[in-house]
């Protein structure tokens, strides 16, 4: 029982040490990973922030411009409506006609197309050149829908002396007297605005601004993520679909053209049919959180291994002092001379053993030894003949004691006690015999024809006892005394009352 405490005791502290050095460690990261998780969410919510008003501010600016379109419109329409102006001069009547279209910015030609798509009236010239649009999507949306309202045509191209530029028409209803279709009025925009707009706008090298119709069709793009990316029909992508369903919002998907997680914050322009996406590039968006990240990472992963190495430091030398403890804990506790257990050992046991015995009602026997003659032994071979004497007794003595709860220790001079617990008088008998006749087996020492031998007074106590524990020794000490009155090298037993 006692070498089990001996055990558990220092491995208590260190598993302490441990148990709290792991917390702390789990509770750093624990504590790290929440507020890197909370700075990621709050990264997303600023570009959520950003993204949003960059759509405001793009859909106010379009709106704006639609609107100076649509009153040019208007103002064509209404002119044509008018019941004077066939009187006037053709220059007076092109002035009525294109007055309001002068303020549209990146304005292309604004043209009136009769019931059959023939250029009736153009913004640029007085005599306006023969063309016909019948074919145009302007044109058949009005002639087939007197509903339609502004119409926002599909991405076009036409030739001019530098190169094939992109426009897209915005178009009307022209009514005739009857409210019969009279044809339509046209206004068309050079997709520049787009690009002007747009790049006027910081956004991420990875990201980009996007204008779409509700058919899904891309009008504009800055930067162009591929080639022939305008007019290009993206209806049937998950992302768009998305969009068209919710109307406005954000959230975060993988691109269809580029592969890559990207942040969508989109809105629809007002009542108009466009809406204006702008795609951030995942790397943007959390660039600096990922920085942080990685720098707050290293510097745990620091703290926490040092933290780690110092509580195996730390164990290290727990295990030392513990060793170190044990060494003067055993030197306290042990005879210096024989090896075996000090006499303050033996009264610290023999009471413990005693207390518990009175607890149990297990029997409990005491052993006294004496080395014989000893005085004159020692006078013959001096101090290190019998300190060698007294040695060898020992030895003999504590290879006889073989249970952990068992106790051989040096009494006093050449006297030895034994404690036997849980062991009846027969049961110490035979272990006292077989100490005696162990001891008078021993070699002689140099110049002797006898060996050394010794005289054991045994003392017993059982639950019929009522004795004490001064008692149990008297008996034991009285044993012993009759024992070398009686003849030496023998056993005298003596049972405690």
């Amino acid at each position: 029982m006692s070498q089990r405490r001996a055990f558990t005791l220092p491995a208590r502290p260190e598993l302490l040490l441990i148990l709290g050095s792991g917390l702390t460690v789990v509770l750093i990261v624990v504590i790290v990973a929440v507020l890197l998780i909370r700075e990621h969410a709050s990264a997303l919510q600023a570009a959520k922030r950003s993204t949003s008003n960059i759509t405001q501010l793009i859909n106010a600016d379009v709106l704006r411009n639609v609107e100076l379109y649509d009153l040019a419109l208007n103002g064509l329409i209404t002119a044509t409506t008018r019941d004077d102006l066939p009187q006037v001069s053709a220059e007076v009547l092109h002035m009525v006609q294109f007055d309001q279209s002068t303020a549209a910015p990146f304005k292309g030609e604004v043209l009136l197309l009769d019931k059959t798509g023939a250029v009736t009236a153009d913004s640029s010239t007085l005599a306006p050149t023969p063309r016909n649009f019948a074919n145009r999507d302007y044109f058949q949306v009005h002639q087939q829908n007197p509903d339609a309202g502004l119409f926002i045509s599909r991405p076009f191209r036409i030739r001019c002396d530098c190169d094939q530029v992109w426009r897209i028409a915005f178009s009307r209803r022209v009514p005739g007297p009857n409210g019969e279709f009279a044809g339509v009025a046209v206004a068309t925009m050079r997709l520049a605005y787009f690009d002007q707009l747009f790049n006027s706008l910081t956004i991420g090298s990875g990201s980009s601004i996007n204008l779409l119709n509700n058919d899904g069709i891309l009008l504009a793009q800055q930067p162009l993520l591929e080639r022939d990316m305008i007019n290009k029909d993206l209806s049937a992508r998950p992302n768009f679909k998305r969009m068209l369903r919710e109307g406005s919002g954000s959230f975060s998907a993988i691109s269809a053209i580029s592969g890559a997680q990207r942040l969508y914050t989109f809105t629809s322009v007002g009542a108009l049919p466009l809406i204006v996406v702008v795609a951030l590039s995942s790397d943007d968006v959390f660039a600096a959180w990922k920085r942080s990240a990685l720098l707050i990472s290293g510097a745990t992963g620091v703290l926490c291994v040092g933290l780690l190495w110092l509580t195996w430091m730390l164990r290290l030398e727990l295990r030392r002092r513990y060793r170190a403890e044990k060494v003067l804990s055993e030197l306290a506790a042990t005879d210096g001379l024989t090896g075996l257990a000090n006499r303050r050992t033996l009264d610290q046991r023999l009471r413990l053993e005693w207390e518990r015995a009175q607890r149990s009602g297990e029997p409990l026997a005491l052993l006294m030894i004496d080395v014989d003659h000893f005085k004159a032994f020692n006078d013959r071979h001096g101090h290190q003949g019998g300190d060698e004497a007294l040695r060898n007794v020992a030895r003999v003595i504590g290879s006889n004691i073989r249970r952990p709860a068992d106790l051989a220790a040096r009494y006093g001079g050449e006297e030895f006690a034994v404690i036997l617990p849980d062991t009846d008088g027969e049961g110490a008998s035979t272990i006292a015999e077989h100490i005696r006749s162990a001891v008078e087996h021993l070699p002689p020492a140099d110049g002797d024809a006898l060996s050394v031998t010794v005289s054991v007074g045994l003392s017993t106590w059982d639950k019929r006892s009522r004795g004490s524990l001064v008692e149990l020794l008297l008996s034991a000490d009285r044993a012993l005394y009759d024992a070398k009155h009686s003849g030496r090298n023998r056993i005298v037993h003596s049972q405690a009352t």
